[in-house]
């Protein structure tokens, strides 16, 4: 079956972070209906149970996102091997629910599998840190997040800011880092002073740590985050690739027809999302990550209602984000 059990650290600790690139995708085999109708109680609810973690996550599609952000987050990669001065850095941004963190995370997943190719049983190394940007932030806090990522023991109250932020890099350029991916970046706001002091101190990071940085936010560049002094030198070394929802095209009906194919329920009908695809795309704006939750939910409770196939009454019970649901307005 090979599906995970239990719950996993954040990635935004190393722990969690190389279980999240350990693990490989879920996969579950369906049993036919006669052996599991020949399961007893415990049986079929063990069975059962496994099914809804497997559901859980799904495998991740490959969407023109995550495959662009994947294309051009290796060239900087290259690009910044042998740099010593400014390096190349890139900015995922766009709308929620869009895919920014799943292509970066991706990114990062790829890159260090094949950091472990090049260089086997170096666990010691630490090719990629993933850290988000705490919200009303300070240089502090920023510092104190890349702590957290590599276990460091608690900071001590008196330590000050360049006293960790110095005690990491040292770490991670021991560790031979060389790919950190900073998320949430929007909430960087530049319009204020800690956002400033906070900006300042990020590039403090870029400067010390022979890495490629890759940012993810939500509507970065209608934010400010380009505005200033601090704006252009950040828009000056950032290549920008905006996540979009998706129109109904093509590439949305074969999003639909790859989840579809990872579902693993009895009386599901193959092809029955994707006759339903155009709903689909109403429901959810055209979002992703709304698309994603509402055909893993739906999934799940034609598990526990026994129904076991995805349908679009079913569908019609589940709520999507608020977000989601305002973007795709009547879903009739």
């Amino acid at each position: 079956m090979e599906v995970t059990e239990g719950r996993r650290d954040p990635t935004t600790t190393l722990e969690g972070w190389r279980r999240f690139v350990d693990d490989p995708p879920a996969r579950f085999e369906l049993l036919t209906l006669e052996q599991r109708d020949a399961l007893n109680d415990d049986q079929r609810s063990s069975y059962n149970d496994t099914r809804i973690t497997y559901h859980s996550e799904l495998a991740v599609v490959a969407t023109s996102t995550v495959r662009e952000v994947a294309k051009q987050g290796r060239l900087l990669t290259l690009l910044n091997r042998r740099e010593t001065s400014a390096r190349r850095e890139m900015i995922v941004s766009g709308p929620w629910t869009t895919g920014k963190s799943t292509a970066i995370k991706q990114l990062g997943r790829t890159h260090e599998l094949m950091a472990r190719d090049r260089h086997p049983g170096r666990r010691e190394r630490i090719p990629v840190v993933y850290v988000t940007t705490p919200p009303k932030g300070s240089p502090r806090k920023l510092a104190m997040e890349f702590a957290r990522f590599l276990g460091l023991p608690s900071v001590k109250r008196s330590a000050n800011t360049t006293d960790i932020a110095d005690a990491v890099c040292q770490i991670l350029i021991e560790a031979r880092c060389d790919l950190v991916l900073v998320d949430e970046i929007h909430n960087l706001n530049l319009a204020t002073s800690a956002g400033e002091d906070m900006s300042d101190h990020l590039k403090y990071f870029t400067e010390h740590l022979p890495a490629t940085f890759v940012y993810a936010g939500i509507n970065v560049e209608r934010e400010g985050l380009f505005t200033g002094v601090r704006g252009k030198q950040i828009a000056g070394r950032c290549v920008l690739i905006n996540s979009r929802p998706f129109p109904y095209q093509a590439e949305w009906k074969g999003l639909v027809a790859a989840m579809e194919g990872e579902l693993r329920l009895h009386h599901h009908k193959p092809g029955a999302l994707v006759a339903l695809s155009k709903y689909l795309h109403r429901r959810t704006g055209g979002m992703i990550g709304s698309l994603s939750h509402l055909i893993r939910a739906g999934a799940i409770t034609a598990i526990q209602d026994g129904t076991e196939a995805v349908t679009r009454k079913l569908l019609e019970e589940i709520p999507v984000d608020h977000a989601a649901e305002s973007e795709g307005g009547d879903a009739t």
